[in-house]
């Protein structure tokens, strides 16, 4: 009988979880960008952010998804640490939905008679929808069907096995109540699922199994376990992660203490002993009420907060091949993890010019300085490539995969840039030392040009501009390449320069085409990673500049 009833237990456990993992992929992926323009709101006040937290972790039913989309705005600078902070408040309100979601449906109606209906519906439309929306919303509800599946095995599971499970008699005293708080910690630590870990505590409590005082001290272990998944995701991500996975923790431990302090309290005054389905929807209620007042305690030290981290922390430095977007943690929300692309892309494009800017100039002929940028660019390139394969993996839209390849060419592109700038050992000495005094003249006039189009294709233009100016001006450019040619054909044929010297011109000159070529390519291309809606406008446009 015990080995039968700890099956069901093991088997409602996992089709909750599964349920879970169901439903949170399928609103995380129907949300797509409702989840990023939610939290784009956050960017307005610190009050939003609140609201914008609780929202989408009460939609999605994860908090880690949303604490990991949080991590990629603060990398992409759209969100202020500050601002970060409340969402990861508003999280821990939000992920109290899941409680009551148990408490009022999961112990208030029948479940066969809600969740089957739920998973029929849901597959049918995972059927008619396949990867459209309309699919990974009828994901989601066969999520929620499992889940409500699971919470009804796990409920009669537990029913009857008080007597096996006397965890009442630990009574209501403050080692008692420590030693459940580690246990729901436990529980969620093991389990990667604070539902998960709420759901068993309800069950506990509605069976008898455990106290009113014991399943709330159980509660709290449950919410600090949260922090949890935070701390691991964080331990090798970026500076803006473990500050954001601190914040995290700092304000748990202060729920925590909040929580465990109204428990003692209400355990000196009241020794009565309670369980039921009633009971249930009042550790829901104690679920929220210790987050709201953990919010109110923590909202006025939230500055001293946020500047405390920025000391604890530092972002990592520029070192060789070290990216300062890409983190592996937003991997699982695409939208954001192309924005976090594209603005790694925007660096490397960034360095990839200077440089280049840096080889036509007189700041030329630094060659340990340029063998530094160069290795620090194409380690850079390197991490963009590995994101990139990594998010191809990934549940994608059309969207995105459309980017992904053009996001991998500019990549290339601006790799090139480097490589070619680095190889222009002294430009201006060749030029420089040119006898002929008029082919000099075209030769720097020809650099300054290339120099103007390096100006022209930096990033920040062409996303003004949408390239146009830097096609125009690689247009001119190339028939005055093809002029310089043969200005350096004709010299060599009149005794102006000698055969070594035509063939270094024809070298430099060759290279410098080359770097101006890939500069202009990298912000051609560059329209191919923005949104649809103007990203067809732009191509048209360059389409109609090359006719």
């Amino acid at each position: 009988m015990l080995l039968s009833r700890l099956g069901e237990l093991a088997g409602g456990l996992g089709l909750f979880l599964l349920g879970m993992h169901l439903m949170t992929s399928g609103l995380r992926t129907a949300a797509g960008p409702t989840l990023k323009k939610i939290l784009n709101a956050a960017t307005e006040s610190r009050l939003r952010g609140l609201a914008s937290g609780t929202l989408i972790t009460a939609l999605v039913q994860s908090s880690t998804a949303v604490t990991v989309a949080t991590i990629g705005f603060v990398n992409a600078g759209l969100l202020s640490l500050g601002q970060s902070i409340a969402v990861i408040y508003g999280c821990n309100i939000g992920t109290t939905m899941t409680g009551w979601l148990v408490a009022m449906i999961g112990f208030k109606l029948k479940i066969g008679v809600l969740a089957l209906p739920m998973i029929a519906v849901g597959m049918i439309g995972k059927l008619i929808g396949g990867d459209r929306r309309m699919g990974n919303l009828g994901f989601a509800l066969a999520g929620f069907g499992l889940f409500f599946l699971g919470l009804g095995y796990l409920k009669d599971g537990f029913a009857g096995l008080e007597s096996n499970l006397p965890l009442d008699q630990l009574g209501n005293g403050i080692p008692a109540l420590l030693l459940f708080v580690l246990a729901g910690f436990v529980l969620t630590f093991l389990l990667q699922s604070s539902s998960a870990a709420m759901a068993i505590t309800l069950s506990l409590a509605a069976s008898g199994a455990v106290s009113l005082l014991g399943a709330g001290a159980l509660v709290i272990g449950a919410n600090m376990g949260t922090t949890s998944t935070a701390v691991m995701v964080a331990l090798s991500a970026t500076a803006n992660a473990k500050r954001i996975a601190a914040a995290h923790v700092l304000f748990n431990l202060v729920t925590g203490a909040v929580g465990l302090g109204a428990l003692i309290l209400i355990g000196l005054f009241w020794q009565g002993d309670a369980s039921g389905a009633d009971y249930v929807v009042a550790l829901a209620l104690f679920h929220t009420l210790f987050n709201l007042v953990g919010v109110i305690l923590m909202w006025p030290l939230t500055d001293r907060m946020e500047k405390l981290l920025k000391q604890r922390f530092k972002t990592r430095s520029a070192k060789q091949g070290l990216s300062t977007y890409l983190d592996k943690t937003i991997l699982s929300t695409p939208p954001l993890a192309i924005e976090a692309m594209r603005l790694e892309l925007i660096n490397m494009a960034n360095q990839s010019l200077a440089m280049a800017r840096a080889s036509l100039s007189s700041e030329a002929g630094q060659t340990a300085e340029m063998e530094r940028q160069s290795t620090q660019i194409f380690g850079l390139s390197h991490e963009i490539a590995r994101f990139n394969r990594k998010l191809a993996r990934e549940n994608i839209s059309e969207e995105i995969s459309e980017v992904l390849p053009s996001a991998l060419r500019i990549n290339r592109y601006y790799a090139e840039v480097a490589r070619l700038a680095q190889a222009l050992e002294e430009p201006h000495q060749i030029i420089n030392s040119t006898r002929d005094e008029t082919l000099r003249r075209q030769l720097l006039k020809f650099e300054a040009d290339v120099s103007e189009l390096l100006h022209l294709c930096d990033v920040s233009i062409t996303e003004d501009r949408s390239g146009l100016e830097g096609r125009a001006a690689m247009k001119k450019l190339e028939k005055d390449y093809q002029h310089i040619k043969e200005a350096i054909l004709e010299a060599l044929l009149e005794n102006k320069i000698k055969a070594k010297e035509y063939s270094a011109l024809l070298d430099t000159t060759s290279h410098i085409h080359r770097l101006a070529q890939q500069a202009e390519k990298g912000a051609r291309h560059w329209a191919l990673l923005l949104p649809v809606q103007h990203r067809d406008d732009l191509i048209s446009a360059h389409g109609q500049l090359n006719h």
